[in-house]
């Protein structure tokens, strides 16, 4: 039996298979992952490694749309009450950062409402570009060829916009609570193409779109430490599962953070830090976030953060070999998952324009600093906030 004639045995010949566009995100994911042409003879460690991966995708891509931080960040106005004037005065100049909390309250009675949209457009996976076509997910290879022979590879267009809502009360002079809506819109596109010694069949297309609400997340912060230049603060978070899973919009459970918050201002210039951990959700969760701020005038603060997180056993895609069980000299390619725990970073540069009165506008990019889990260009979002004493 010649090495072209088995060759040819692996082919298979059929017309490219259609996901509807109504279906869950999750199960169209599924179905692009699952529908394999490339013959490795193994269906139960084909079956096992489709599975796997596709669960890894899908709690990636929960990791990075459904558990991202809000712009859940202290209030631009806070408010703290003068001894010596008897009289409530602004506690800061700066407007404040976008993720990293400061130690400063809204003060008793003060509130604030706002809205941010986030637009994000995902590119890569585990450092594997999703757009270009590359995405390799199975493939038979000779031991002597550089390359393999028939392969199958996955495209993914993946998009997402999160409005948030907001909203922060000052109980007492120590004391706010926040909420957090995120209303999620998701649009996935992406085919999975068989080449086999150079051409190309498209196998697999699918189309989908998610709408809804996201996990809703409620806060409390508690100042501990409270003086003119600096203070410190904790803060504890839940996040409630109200978003779809099969539609990649909620994490399906409960997640609770625990958060210890510093910050302090010299002149112009505030920093701040948090540090938190979190239990629940996808896995154990902890965070760390840093901010510089500037206030430029008494209308404009500009500012830069430092975001980071780690998340313990999600898992990373990698390709694995195993020799082909009937055909001598070849070996098959498979995406299998990794335990292991998934590190990412980004950094934030924006500014917080007050327009008049208590509106406060702001907009800032954040670019992704690792190629861990499901990665973006840059990000955009804008966000507009008002203040007021009730």
């Amino acid at each position: 039996m010649t090495r072209r004639w088995l060759v040819v045995s692996l082919i298979v010949l059929a017309a490219p298979a259609r996901a509807a566009a109504q279906e869950p995100l999750s199960d169209v994911l599924s179905f692009l992952l699952t529908n394999r042409a490339v013959q490795t003879n193994d269906f139960v460690r084909d079956a096992q490694a489709a599975a796997t991966t596709r669960d890894t995708i899908t709690t990636l891509l929960a990791a990075e749309i459904a558990t991202q931080p809000p712009s859940l960040s202290s209030v631009g106005f806070a408010y703290r009450f003068d001894n010596e004037l008897s009289t409530l005065v602004r506690a800061s100049d700066s407007f404040g950062s976008f993720f990293t909390e400061r130690s400063l309250t809204a003060g008793r009675g003060h509130a604030a409402v706002g809205t941010s949209l986030r637009l994000t457009h995902y590119t890569s996976l585990d450092g594997r570009d999703l757009e270009d076509g590359t995405f390799v997910t199975t493939a038979n290879q000779f031991r002597d060829e550089a390359t393999p022979f028939d392969q199958e590879t996955l495209t993914l267009q993946l998009d997402s916009r999160v409005l948030t809502f907001t909203g922060t009360y000052g109980v007492t002079d120590r004391l706010d609570v926040s909420a957090a809506v995120p209303f999620v819109s998701l649009a996935l596109k992406g085919n999975r193409v068989n080449t086999y010694r150079g051409a190309r069949t498209v196998q697999a297309e699918a189309e989908a779109t998610a709408n809804g609400i996201g996990d809703i997340a409620v806060r409390a912060k508690y100042g501990v430490v409270s003086g003119r230049t600096g203070g410190l603060a904790v803060a504890g978070e839940l996040r409630l599962p109200t978003g779809r899973q099969q539609a990649l919009l909620g994490t399906g459970k409960a997640a609770f953070s625990a958060v210890l918050i510093g910050s302090a201002e010299r002149g112009p210039i505030g920093w701040s830090g948090n540090v938190s951990l979190s239990g629940g959700g996808l896995s154990s969760e902890m965070d760390y976030r840093g901010a510089v701020t500037y206030t430029a005038s008494d209308r404009v603060t500009l500012v830069g953060e430092l975001i980071g997180r780690r998340l313990g056993d999600v898992g990373r895609i990698t390709a694995a070999r195993a020799p082909h069980p009937t055909i001598a000299g070849v070996d098959t390619i498979r995406l299998v998952t990794e335990d292991t725990s998934l590190s990412t970073g980004a950094l934030v540069a924006g500014a917080k324009w007050n327009l008049t009165g208590t509106w406060i506008l702001g907009g800032h990019a954040m670019v992704p600093m690792t190629d861990r889990g499901l990665r973006s260009g840059i990000v955009t979002l804008f966000g507009l906030e008002y203040a007021f004493g009730l």
